[in-house]
């Protein structure tokens, strides 16, 4: 019954992997190809606790994607911070961010 969604989930899961795989160079492509991977973990999390019918793995997966989104918030912070000092976002250049 579940198939579906679990095929759903797999393809995220994997579209976020190719993502991070052929967007190296590019910053905030790579943020939003982890985060995909993210929410597809999760969502395949959820679904399983559905078919299980637990609820300790729902309140686990609504945690975790509140922890997702403030990483990706202050991920995204970092960068427009770099961009305002130097100007340009290049993945190279971001060793200069060493204290």
């Amino acid at each position: 019954m579940y198939g579906r969604y679990m095929l759903v989930g797999v393809v995220l899961l994997l579209s976020g992997c190719w993502g991070v795989a052929l967007n190296r160079g590019h910053y905030m492509l790579m943020i939003v190809s982890i985060e995909l991977i993210l929410l597809a973990a999760f969502f395949l999390f959820l679904i399983n606790s559905i078919e299980k019918d637990l609820l300790i793995e729902q309140i686990f997966t609504i945690m975790g994607l509140t922890i997702a989104a403030a990483e990706s918030a202050i991920g995204l912070a970092i960068m427009i911070a770099y961009y305002r000092i130097r100007g340009t976002i290049i993945l190279k250049s971001f060793g200069s961010l060493r204290g």
